[in-house]
């Protein structure tokens, strides 16, 4: 039952955010925004369909490449790192801070295999993150010593 709900809610999620899909599987990813030294978080998530599933024995990753601006966590997650993991599902949550404002992206790149019971087939797929991040805030009214 818990399955069936965390396919439904993903199904929904991926139909309104596709990156990459064909009728075997749909990638789908979230942008994010925060403030400079921040962290935030992205999502990739890889959905499996029409009675194809990810091979649980094979390689899932997701290699990641800043623009300048932008620290990674990790610049490679594999299966360890997942933070949903189901026969047809894959999300992985991206963490990442900014060390300077303004727009800026994350390369990646997700590699996986698709499995239905008479074979496989291995998937790589590019896609683009994006990240708007905001200048700190400076503290309006600033104390400034009397002189006499």
């Amino acid at each position: 039952m818990l399955k069936i709900a965390v396919t439904a809610a993903a199904t929904l999620f991926l139909a309104r955010n596709p990156v990459a899909a064909d009728d075997t599987y749909q990638v789908t990813k979230s942008d994010a925004a925060t403030t400079v030294g921040i962290k935030a978080k992205a999502d990739v998530t890889i959905l499996a369909k029409k009675g194809w599933h990810l091979n649980a024995e094979a390689p899932l990753t997701l290699k990641l490449t800043p623009t300048p601006g932008v620290e990674l966590d990790k610049a490679k997650l594999g299966r360890g790192d997942l933070a949903l993991s189901t026969e047809s599902t894959a999300r992985f949550e991206v963490a990442l801070t900014p060390s300077e404002p303004g727009k800026k992206t994350i390369a990646a790149e997700a590699s996986f295999v698709l499995c239905q019971e008479e074979s496989c087939r291995p998937v790589k797929e590019k896609l683009t993150l994006a990240l708007d991040a905001a200048a700190p805030k400076t503290d309006p009214v600033k104390k400034t010593a009397k002189k006499k």
